[in-house]
């Protein structure tokens, strides 16, 4: 039985949607799953992990969140004390808190796998920024640092053979999509799949934290989108890996290819 920890998010419904496709036995945890699960809510725990072998650890809503690395330490030491023997950290590039928590995994007495991904392509037409696609321009504090953006197809794949195969056994992928680009590439790609004009335009880094206060966004959610911005996107991942390669013998999606395939669902069409 393998845990998908984070089963309805972007890259956890890919996972069980893969294991079941294998015919393993899968275990999707959400607050509103049966046996629910909620990383607040310790009591939570034991039903979830019953009977459990392996499972794929997506933090929500990132593990930069403070007080997420003592949460995983937790969670970790119950896996391992009911018999987990394979553990899969899905985790954000050039994150330290992040880095902490793949210690955590590593120091456990299992079987255990890092997926450190750079930022997702599915961003852009199931989170965060999908309103701003279809508002015809992409916001965002982020100069002209580039990004190897990687499809959460990519990583689910990984994922699903770190869990279901041996080979995967301490090792750390990194994985990224196949080339780099800004904000301002990306607002090109998704307009020429989408077949009308998508800007990016940059703003101020204040103007953004408040924007995003005066959302009303949750407040964790509101820290992270500025921890990211500030922080992580500075430069210090602006490097392509070959974790995709390393662990599927393939290469990575394209994020042309993604927004084709988006383009095609009508995911980005608006009613005139």
């Amino acid at each position: 039985m393998t845990l998908v920890l984070g089963g309805t998010g972007k890259t956890g419904r890919r996972v069980a949607e893969r294991l079941r496709a294998r015919g393993a036995p899968t275990r999707i945890a959400s607050r509103s799953g049966t046996p629910a699960f909620d990383w607040n809510d310790r009591t939570t725990w034991q039903a979830a992990l019953d009977g459990v072998t392996a499972a794929y650890i997506a933090y929500a809503p990132d593990l930069a969140i403070p007080g997420a690395t003592r949460t995983v330490r937790e969670f970790v030491r119950s896996a391992a004390e009911m018999g987990i023997h394979r553990l899969v950290l899905l985790c954000g590039r050039g994150e330290e808190e992040a880095r902490l928590c793949e210690q955590i995994v590593q120091e456990a007495d299992v079987e255990w796998t890092v997926v450190r991904a750079s930022w997702f392509n599915q961003n852009f037409s199931e989170g965060e920024f999908l309103g701003m696609v279809l508002d015809g321009a992409i916001t965002l504090p982020a100069a002209g640092i580039p990004e190897p953006f990687v499809d959460a197809d990519d990583i689910a794949d990984v994922a699903v053979a770190a869990s279901t195969e041996d080979g995967h056994n301490g090792e750390i992928y990194e994985v990224t999509g196949p080339r780099l680009l800004t904000f301002a590439d990306v607002a090109h790609e998704i307009s020429r799949a989408a077949g009308r004009k998508i800007q990016f335009v940059q703003t101020p880094k204040e103007g953004f934290a408040s924007a995003i206060a005066d959302s009303g966004a949750p407040q964790e959610i509101a820290w992270l989108l500025n921890y990211l911005f500030e922080t992580v996107l500075d430069g210090r991942n602006a490097h392509l890996c070959d974790g995709v390669q390393r662990a599927l013998g393939r290469e990575p999606i394209d994020f042309s290819e993604y927004a084709r395939r988006t383009a095609a669902r009508g995911v980005w069409d608006v009613t005139p």
